[in-house]
């Protein structure tokens, strides 16, 4: 969960690398550094506790000389947040510097085995470890740098991305992965000369390059001046690196003038959906295709059942796939937190399908859970949202969501996105097992086609949300309701609270609230409930009375023209008419709203919120 950025060529490269640690901030903000070998060819290391900015603080009248270097934006796993302990760390003799993302499973029986043969160490980390492992490795087997972090990894148990310098060899980079994503970018210049830049992902590479090659697990990779890149396995079976062309713009991750990437993304949410549907749902002849089905229909057809792995808030978009897939198919769906599947020795039987749902593709507990259904000979698909990640190079077939680059921490487009894509993922089943007649399918394709258009007029529509959102920065707690299909969005939406405001908040089925939660219920109780006039809304129209018999205040959600649950409720938020399937993509909007703007009123960093990274690449 932490970011990796690296450059060696004929450029300076502190700008490179401090620009690269700005766009990878999301990944982890708890400390950061930077280290080059200078142009007098001294290996220096520079960090500190905080944020980027609060390194650039630190390297002022330093050397920020060289063209090659390696830095770092740290989320905290091994050792508490600070200058020590954050990366990039030196080797006893500092003739090495290292930055890793991952965990070192063994590190402590490595570190004794090290201090055993006299090594001493300054930091509590699992990182330090391992440079002083491949220092050691280097004097006793008398070998290089590149042969030494081979000889040490095959010691190490656990996840990695790391990347090295050698004060001895200023004109070469070291780097390795093993479930933790590494990208290596390649540009020519002018002059003929080959530079290569490093990142956790492709953001900080794409104002130099579209050119990458994506470091597949158990690969190490040398670099230099003259334009080599060779990669070999952890057995050193030389590997031949494959050139992939970046689907990534500048603008994609750049604010475009709005305050937060959060509030950009949200309001990004039409365009990016009619991008994911685009070439899936054709709307002439009200019909989907989608390429990872059709290729493989049997697999769909005789499926015993089907099991959604996930974690997070792609868990709630899993959530309502399962309802709209068995709805569709007539398949059994299970949806599993990852986290859970992958250590309660699930049953999974052979003739299933395993869906895997991540935004970044890396999440290392549904990883791990795909790796295991694979074991007992399941079927895998990945729904992702990063080409080239880990999770589609793992599955047998999936889809991309191809929202864009979601750069804030709390997901709102991926939700989205990812929420239409298991809907056209449950048309396109049904459309092999023949389980929805002509005149639905066709319909709910018809509908299914028209939703960016109506999140559009939701956006449009609830623009007042921000000038009331200061008077719930008092609240302590919220509660979250909804029936049917709604029932996750109200779980994403108390998440989206929890995550970048700090209020407490849950989320509940409407008709579990008699069940203990209403006896919370007080005047200081904001109460969202998602009431659109679909399923089950006379039900819902009775909890709304029992809340507002305890005096809870109500913010409600409402179809458009709704008179009765608008003349309930204290605050409202109007949705156009939807198929109730539907309605969650549309729901969930003024809810990721309404977190923004209490969180900014409270002064919070919506973007960058406390303790939490983007993609969770480690246990």
């Amino acid at each position: 969960m932490c970011g990796i950025v690296g450059y060696i060529g004929e450029q300076q490269a502190y700008p490179i690398l401090i620009k690269g640690l700005h766009r990878l901030e999301y990944r982890g903000y708890d400390s950061a550094g930077v280290s080059l070998i200078s142009d007098g060819g001294d290996l220096n290391v520079y960090k500190s506790k905080g944020k980027v900015s609060a390194l650039e603080e630190e390297c002022k009248n330093q050397d920020l000389s060289g063209t090659i270097g390696i830095a770092h934006t740290r989320w905290a796993t091994h050792g508490e947040p600070n200058q020590v302990n954050a990366h990039p760390h030196y080797s006893e003799s500092k003739s090495l510097a290292l930055v890793h993302n991952g965990i070192i499973e063994n590190y402590k029986s490595l570190r004794t085995q090290l201090e055993g043969y006299g090594m001493t160490f300054c930091s509590e980390t699992d990182t330090e470890v391992l440079v002083q492992l491949i220092e050691y490795m280097m004097k006793d087997h008398n070998c290089d740098l590149f042969t030494g972090v081979q000889i040490a990894l095959n010691y190490v148990v656990g996840a990695y991305a790391i990347a090295i310098l050698e004060k001895e060899h200023p004109d070469q980079l070291v780097c390795a992965r093993k479930g933790s994503p590494l990208v290596i970018g390649v540009s020519k210049r002018e002059n003929g000369s080959t530079e290569y830049f490093l990142g956790s992902d492709a953001t900080p590479i794409i104002e130099y390059t579209n050119q990458v090659v994506y470091l597949q697990d158990g690969e190490i990779a040398i670099m230099d001046r003259s334009g080599r890149l060779d990669i070999v396995d952890l057995k050193n079976s030389p590997q031949t690196p494959k050139l992939a062309t970046l689907q990534l713009n500048l603008d994609q991750i750049e604010k475009g003038g709005f305050p937060h990437f959060m509030l950009k993304e949200i309001w990004e949410q039409p365009n990016a959906l009619r991008t994911c549907i685009r070439g899936r749902v054709n709307p002439a002849n009200k019909d989907v295709v989608l390429s990872g089905v059709l290729d493989h229909k049997d697999r769909f057809l005789n499926c015993r059942r089907i099991i959604i792995c996930a974690c997070g808030t792609s868990w709630h978009s899993a959530l309502i796939g399962k309802y709209f897939i068995e709805e569709a198919c007539q398949i059994p769906v299970e949806v599993e937190y990852a986290s859970e599947f992958r250590y309660r020795n699930p049953v999974i039987f052979s003739d299933d399908v395993v869906i895997a749902v991540s935004q970044s593709g890396e999440t290392a507990d549904t990883l791990a859970a795909i790796e295991l259904a694979k074991e007992k000979g399941a079927f895998l698909y990945g729904i992702c949202n990063v080409i080239g990640s880990s999770i589609p190079r793992a599955t047998d077939s999936g889809t991309y969501l191809h929202v864009g680059p979601e750069i804030g921490v709390a997901s709102t487009k991926a939700f989205t996105g990812q929420v239409i894509t298991l809907c056209i993922l449950g048309l396109a089943i049904a459309k092999v097992r023949q389980t929805l007649s002509d005149e639905m399918y066709h319909m709910l394709v018809d509908e299914l086609y028209k939703i960016p258009d109506k999140m559009q007029w939701t956006l449009e529509n609830n623009k007042d949300i921000d000038k009331f959102a200061e008077r719930f920065t008092y609240c302590k707690n919220f509660l979250y309701l909804g029936r049917g299909y709604n029932y996750p969005v109200a779980l994403e939406g108390a998440l989206k609270l929890k995550e970048i405001s700090y209020i407490h908040a849950e989320g509940y089925p409407a008709a579990e609230m008699k069940h203990g939660p209403i006896a919370l219920v007080d005047a200081e109780m904001p109460v969202v409930v998602i009431a659109p006039k679909r399923g089950m809304y006379e039900k819902i129209v009775s909890n709304i009375q029992e809340i507002k018999s305890r005096g809870g205040k109500i913010i409600s959600v409402v179809t458009e023209g709704d008179t009765t649950v608008r003349g309930m409720s204290d605050y409202c938020f109007t949705i156009p008419d939807t198929r109730d399937c539907f309605v969650p993509m549309l729901a969930v909007i003024p809810l990721q709203l309404l977190s923004y703007y209490v969180a900014v009123t409270k002064g919070c960093n919506v973007d960058q919120p406390r303790n939490l990274a983007k993609s969770v690449t480690v246990e």
